[in-house]
């Protein structure tokens, strides 16, 4: 699937879950090369990932918080909030998010290449993936 110069590529599992991608990739197009730019990881069906020794996908939210905030403050790095109140640590470069699985809520877990602009960065992020949200 392509949107305004971006290549976008999903990564689905069989059935029952064949209708939700697990994982999302989105890569920009700079003079013909792709160059990948966002990565989204389902929190119900996505790979198991960390960042830093920290796991980011499946867990309750309130958990990744705490272990978030207690890294940040060990290596001296900021913390901040994503529009959804979950806590971003300075120089990840990931957002973490949430979504119900059931009854419950889970994290997922938003890569993106930020270069200087973090925020910006954030912004840009292409429409299948914002979808997932």
């Amino acid at each position: 699937m392509t949107e305004e110069g971006r290549r976008v590529a999903e990564f689905r599992k069989p059935e029952p879950y064949a209708w939700q991608a697990a994982v999302k990739r989105s890569f920009d197009v700079v003079d013909r090369d792709c160059v990948l730019a966002y990565v989204l990881v389902d929190g119900r069906i996505g790979p198991q990932v960390t960042c830093e020794g920290i796991r980011l996908i499946g867990r309750e939210p309130s958990e990744l918080a705490q272990e978030m905030e207690a890294h940040a403050a060990a290596h001296g790095r900021d913390i901040g909030f994503g529009c959804g109140g979950d806590v971003l640590c300075d120089g990840f470069e990931t957002e973490p998010g949430t979504q119900r699985a059931g009854d419950n809520v889970v994290t997922w877990a938003f890569f993106f290449s930020a270069g200087e602009d973090h925020s910006n960065a954030r912004d840009a992020d292409p429409a299948a993936i914002r979808q997932h949200r």
